[in-house]
């Protein structure tokens, strides 16, 4: 078998078992994550080797420096959502759960109305991405807080205040945040560069969500299992493998793909998984040409 050829079992094993263990129905938070705000439609990559460390510069720590900064500020950023704001909210969230009583998601809801307001609160700011990832982390503090804690079962009154609580809060206090964020970026950065180098050289690799480096600290697995719990793609590797003599050896070369068909109660497939299931198939290939050669 051709170096080429194998790559491409262990690429297709690994689209197959994609396909094939789905995430679990529990919903898990991110503090495991250093409580960066995450989509669900968020492209989680672990990436090992190669480009790893090119990724470790202060542009790719925003997200993460937000979602650490957003709970450092909320002692000083404690404003309670307006009226107006919870008023307006309500009949618009009750029309969306009437319309999609099946599919209404409210932390999903909740940002979306929240995160609205980012791009007119930084429009006039000196740095707009920063200012932007500070009220995403805003709004994703105040949204998850509240809707959290709304049973999938609640009904859609219940739903819709937990979705309008958390949005306008996070609405009233997104100047305050950005404020009081602006002065931490520099050193929060300067920390997480060395981290993220530092993971970029482990065999399992640093983890990035669209780009945005996740400070995982000593909770990698864990951060996984939570992300997995909310991403509709999973947090996978692909194993890339070398053959030479009588053996063939894998590498761990870290990417995302995607697992669509899912069934409850099963577990996602981990990054470890995955690159342990190339190195088996590495070993099966190497005996059979032994065995051929013998």
């Amino acid at each position: 078998m051709n170096r080429s050829s194998f790559v491409y079992g262990v690429v297709a094993a690994a689209a197959f078992a994609a396909v094939a263990l789905s995430p679990r129905e529990a919903r898990a938070g991110l503090e495991a994550c250093g409580n960066i705000n995450v989509s669900a439609n968020a492209n989680c990559q672990l990436q090992a080797q190669g480009g790893c460390t090119a990724q470790c510069t202060p542009i790719s720590f925003q997200a993460a420096c937000a979602g650490k900064l957003e709970v450092s500020c909320n002692g000083q950023c404690s404003a309670s959502a307006s009226v107006d704001c919870t008023g307006s909210c309500d009949a618009t969230c009750s029309g969306k759960c009437t319309a999609n009583p099946g599919s209404f998601d409210c932390s999903a809801d909740c940002k979306a109305s929240c995160e609205g307001d980012c791009s007119a609160h930084c429009s006039a700011q000196a740095n707009q991405a920063e200012c932007a990832a500070s009220c995403k982390a805003t709004c994703g503090g105040h949204c998850d807080a509240q809707c959290s804690g709304t049973a999938p079962s609640a009904t859609r009154d219940a739903k819709c205040q937990a979705d309008c609580k958390g949005s306008c809060e996070g609405k009233a206090n997104i100047d305050c945040q950005v404020q009081c964020q602006s002065s931490g970026y520099a050193s929060c950065e300067a920390n997480l560069q060395g981290g993220c180098t530092a993971q970029c050289t482990q065999p399992s690799g640093a983890l990035f969500c669209d780009g945005q480096y996740v400070d995982t600290g000593n909770n990698l697995q864990n951060c996984i299992d939570s992300l997995n719990a909310i991403l509709h793609v999973k947090v996978e590797a692909s194993g890339s493998a070398s053959c030479q003599g009588n053996g063939c050896q894998a590498e761990g070369q870290a990417k995302a793909s995607s697992s669509c068909a899912a069934s409850p109660g099963e577990q996602p497939l981990n990054a470890g998984m995955l690159l342990a299931g190339a190195g088996l198939l590495g070993v099966s290939v190497a005996r059979r040409r032994r065995r051929r050669s013998a």
